[in-house]
């Protein structure tokens, strides 16, 4: 069950609601976020839940069965929008645009990528500065400075920076120079870093587990919004089944399904979905089709030329395609449905 508490409720109503909810056996965690308070109360549901609406200092309460409770869509009725300022949102009924190179390799990419993408119209550049590789002879990014070197680069531009974060140590020296901080698939479940970016008042994208389940997803997204953080974008980046003919099998099914069990905005990424740089953008316009929120893909001016994932990456011209094809499907989705 959550419980939604009024803004100024007094320290009296607060202690009153506490005891009355205990007097019906459940356990209370609360939670404060940027948005609201809440308590969420576990364990026994057999009772009229107007009991605890009519407490005083209560604005709300909803039965949720799910495991996963703040992150269900079965007690928000309005979709979650992530407002990055600048009239940039990532929203139901939307398609946002994050595009950029996998890794960040030097002024002069990260400005040829952010002036190509100012002048189509995108507003989110992704670019990595701290890479988590599967080898430890890859290049592994170039740290806080290049994050730096790139805010200073694409903000002038009117563009907002997605990049990812490792580590509970870089969540603070990213701060001022990130507007979403990405999680990776291998940090899906790293629920110390979770518990943290929950304390932090910027979004926080979230990917699927390369071996994970939606629930387990929502169960991550679960660990960011109960330690105060309401801003979440899931994301679907492919699974790793048994098939090699491409990199990851990438779940389409998981857009309407995420969406049906949670209030937050749902991206894809395309590009480690497959992996082949030729059917990334006909995977994206799938997922804009099938209701996705955003598009999370890589674009380099010579891909060939790229430092990592280069064989999934666009050049710009297939970008360009990507990113008019994106607008054109979103139109046809919107009179389809």
């Amino acid at each position: 069950m959550i419980v939604q508490l009024e803004q100024h409720i007094t320290d009296e109503q607060l202690t009153s609601l506490r005891n009355k909810l205990t007097e019906l056996g459940l356990k209370i965690t609360e939670v404060k976020t940027q948005k609201a308070r809440y308590f969420v109360a576990l364990g026994r549901q057999e009772f009229d839940i107007r009991l605890v609406g009519k407490q005083p200092g209560v604005r709300d309460v909803h039965r949720v069965t799910d495991a996963y409770k703040l992150v269900s869509r079965k007690w928000k009725v309005h979709p979650t929008v992530i407002d990055l300022g600048d009239d940039v949102r990532v929203e139901e009924g939307g398609c946002a645009l994050m595009l950029g190179p996998c890794s960040l390799e030097n002024e002069v990419q990260v400005r040829h990528t952010a002036e190509f993408l100012a002048s189509k119209g995108v507003k989110i550049m992704r670019g990595g500065a701290f890479k988590p590789r599967s080898s430890p002879y890859s290049f592994r990014g170039l740290g806080i400075e290049g994050l730096k070197m790139f805010s200073s680069v694409v903000r002038p531009l009117g563009i907002k920076v997605i990049s990812e974060v490792l580590e509970i140590s870089q969540i603070r020296e990213m701060y001022d120079y990130v507007d979403i901080y990405q999680v990776g698939t291998r940090n899906t479940q790293n629920f110390n870093l979770l518990h943290e970016l929950g304390r932090v008042d910027k979004p926080v994208l979230i990917k699927r587990g390369m071996s994970g389940t939606l629930e387990e997803l929502l169960q991550s997204a679960e660990y960011v919004f109960a330690n105060g953080n309401e801003k979440i974008i899931l994301c679907e980046r492919g699974i790793r089944t048994y098939e090699k003919a491409y990199r990851n099998t990438l779940d389409l099914n998981a857009v309407p399904v995420l969406k049906e069990k949670s209030h937050l905005p749902v991206v894809v990424d395309p590009s480690h979905g497959i992996g082949i740089r030729r059917h990334v953008t006909p995977l994206a316009l799938a997922a804009v089709m099938a209701g996705a929120d955003g598009i999370l893909a890589e674009i380099h001016e010579a891909p060939e030329c790229a430092l990592s994932d280069a064989d999934q990456t666009l050049n710009f011209d297939e970008a360009t395609s990507l990113i008019e094809g994106c607008v054109r499907t979103l139109q046809l989705r919107q009179e389809l449905l």
